[in-house]
């Protein structure tokens, strides 16, 4: 027998595919088959729809925390930039932390996790927090759903932990679409542990070339610890990405704001894409603030109040040792073009 939420789910991939393409459903409504298969010599996990490539989890040596990479729409269309893993021609080269699909903070107990990599000179190093994989604890592959569950320790210079994560992520897929649902639990260990108000942070994706915004002028932007990156302006041929947020706001101007969620158009490879990030009621600091660039970070983060409010209001959350939190989101990648309502319905169907 089907599953209630699989038959709900193929139902409404048909009501997009049927609205955005005419097409059929995947195999008259028959659900893909996902796989998710560890290569723990590899150092990561492949995810696979009916034998395709849709992205992996990794924790390679040259990165300071776990991400998923890449990602890629329906068509096989990757829409996260490749480098610094994988470069690409005409793609920026600034903020080398930014790969993929990744979850930290940039101040937790003064540790920043969200800017370290391998770029950080040395004279800075105790000041940067790193995310070690552990373990794989589950990977389940099925019809229209596939799982994983993985096990890191948030550490300092030295490898002290002082968080653990237990991350499950959902994988799901239908024709013209594929979802990710992160829900990440963070328990602090033997000491209280404070996440400090700080405008990095919390779960983010750097998007390909393409799904970034066109700039007219250079920009630096400028972290916590007062470093300074530029982005240069680039030729915005085929530079297509567009924001827009829960609450109708559009374009630079959804940075700083709060929403439900947010969404972001554009044109890869010929093939109009939605990426959308939803944030969920339980989530600490709910409605999320927006960290979302034009250049090409999309990220969600409700601990930075401080910056994003210009001084008004504050959040420094805490946790005492043994204490959890859970963050749940869920990645929307579709082939077309979505209004807001048909995003606002994927959010209904994810915090019903």
């Amino acid at each position: 027998m089907r599953k209630p939420w699989l038959s709900w789910w193929l139902g409404l991939a048909v009501t997009w595919v049927g609205a955005q393409h005419a097409a059929p459903l995947h195999a008259q409504g028959v659900a893909p088959r996902i796989e998710v298969v560890p290569h723990e010599d590899l150092r990561r996990v492949d995810v696979l729809v009916d034998g395709k490539p849709f992205t992996s989890y990794i924790w390679p040596t040259t990165l300071k925390k776990p991400a998923l990479y890449p990602l890629r729409a329906a068509s096989g269309v990757v829409v996260t930039r490749g480098w610094p893993l994988d470069p690409r021609p005409g793609e920026r080269v600034d903020h080398p932390h930014q790969v993929g699909l990744w979850f930290d903070h940039g101040d937790v107990n003064g540790l920043d996790f969200w800017n370290n990599s391998d770029a950080i000179p040395t004279a800075r190093a105790d000041k940067m927090g790193t995310i070690l994989h552990r373990a794989v604890r589950r990977a389940q592959s099925g019809s229209g759903e596939g799982a994983l569950e993985v096990t890191a320790d948030w550490v300092n210079s030295q490898g002290k932990p002082l968080l653990r994560e237990d991350t499950r992520f959902a994988f799901r897929a239908a024709d013209g679409l594929r979802t990710i649902d992160r829900i990440t639990t963070l328990t602090a260990l033997a000491a209280p542990v404070t996440f400090t108000d700080n405008k990095e942070g919390l779960i983010g994706l750097r998007v390909a070339r393409p799904l970034e915004q066109p700039a007219n002028t250079p920009e630096v932007f400028t972290d916590a610890a007062g470093h300074a990156t530029t982005v240069p302006m680039l030729n915005n041929e085929g530079v297509t990405g567009h924001y827009h947020s829960s609450e109708g706001i559009e374009g630079d101007s959804v940075w700083g704001t709060r929403g439900r969620w947010t969404m972001l158009t554009g044109v890869v490879q010929g093939e109009p894409v939605t990426l959308a990030i939803l944030d969920h009621p339980g989530n600490v600091g709910f409605p999320t603030y927006w960290h979302a660039r034009g250049y090409g970070l999309f990220a969600a983060n409700p601990l930075g109040e401080k910056v994003f409010t210009n001084g008004k209001s504050e959040r420094n959350f805490r946790l005492a040792p043994g204490q959890s939190t859970t963050f749940r989101h869920r990645i929307v990648i579709l082939s077309g073009t979505a209004t807001p309502d048909q995003i606002e319905t994927y959010y209904r169907d994810f915090t019903r």
